[in-house]
């Protein structure tokens, strides 16, 4: 962009939602390594940090955070800086670190526990799991949280739950189960479409044979599931870690007593609700009906 003939530097109020959270401490160390080799790079061919930021259409200010490991670069900012500086693909390459780090602690923390897991249980009571849901569905509901995302930590966050959808590709496939009460499935989060892809997703999803999916009916009985969300992960060497918002202060838990009263809460779930294939027929019908 160009005003008056003069090339317009991309500065930090183009690039909200950049910063590196101090208290990640992986994030931290790896926005200070990519910094350091861009510094390096450059100096290597003797540029100055004002006619790098020219090159790369970036402010100087902007470059000299980058480089001391205060801002997560773009991914375009990397691709940019290794034709600049001819570093053959090697800054390029960085980006796939980088683009972790822009993923939230705690939902990276959760995408490496299901990379690992060869069994995952979860049961929703308020929305449709984040291992199920279409980016659509998902930038709806996160458009309704409060305080209101800006625009580039939405996508962000968006990004980082699809990214925890890669589970579906591993060999050998994890055995995953999935309870959902009938009225999260009928909330109307997002348009029409959004929904009916929704829909697809889970009737795709749900006739995979590492999957259960059940739906809980909303004529059913009291559950143990009604005071919140509860997730177990069981991992190949034996132990496992488990979560319930109603149980234990929502902490991560991984004592094998606490872990024996959320596999019980979950088994009592799963026996309540509509086996496999009269699930996929009530999602069906929800289609039908949309």
């Amino acid at each position: 962009m160009s005003v008056d003939g003069e090339v317009r530097l991309r500065t930090e109020a183009d690039d909200p939602g950049w910063e590196v959270d101090p208290d990640d401490e992986w994030g931290v160390a790896v926005v200070a390594t990519v910094g350091r080799q861009l510094k390096l790079r450059r100096e290597a061919v003797g540029m100055r940090a004002a006619e790098f930021a020219r090159a790369v259409g970036y402010g100087e200010d902007l470059v000299y955070k980058i480089e001391s490991g205060k801002r997560i670069p773009r991914p375009e900012y990397l691709d940019k800086a290794d034709e600049v500086l001819g570093a053959g693909g090697l800054i390029s390459a960085m980006k796939e670190d980088v683009a972790k780090v822009r993923y939230p602690k705690k939902v990276r923390d959760l995408a490496q526990m299901e990379a690992r897991a060869v069994e995952i249980g979860v049961y929703e009571n308020s929305n449709i799991a984040g291992l199920l849901q279409t980016p659509d569905y998902a930038r709806a509901l996160l458009e309704s949280w409060q305080p209101a995302y800006t625009p580039e930590d939405l996508e962000r966050r968006v990004a980082a739950r699809i990214a925890r959808q890669a589970v579906y590709e591993r060999s050998p496939a994890p055995a995953l189960s999935f309870v959902l009460e009938e009225g999260t499935l009928r909330r109307k989060v997002g348009g029409t479409m959004v929904r009916r892809q929704q829909f697809e997703r889970l009737l795709e999803v749900g006739q995979l044979s590492n999957v259960s999916l059940q739906v809980m009916p909303m004529d059913s009985a009291a559950h143990p599931g009604m005071s919140g969300r509860i997730e177990l992960l069981k991992f190949e060497d034996g132990t496992a870690v488990g979560r319930s918002d109603g149980a234990f202060n929502g902490r991560p838990v991984t004592d094998l007593r606490q872990l024996r009263i959320l596999e019980l809460r979950y088994g009592t779930i799963r026996a309540q609700a509509l086996p496999p294939g009269e699930s996929l027929a009530v999602i069906e019908q929800l289609l039908g009906e949309t």
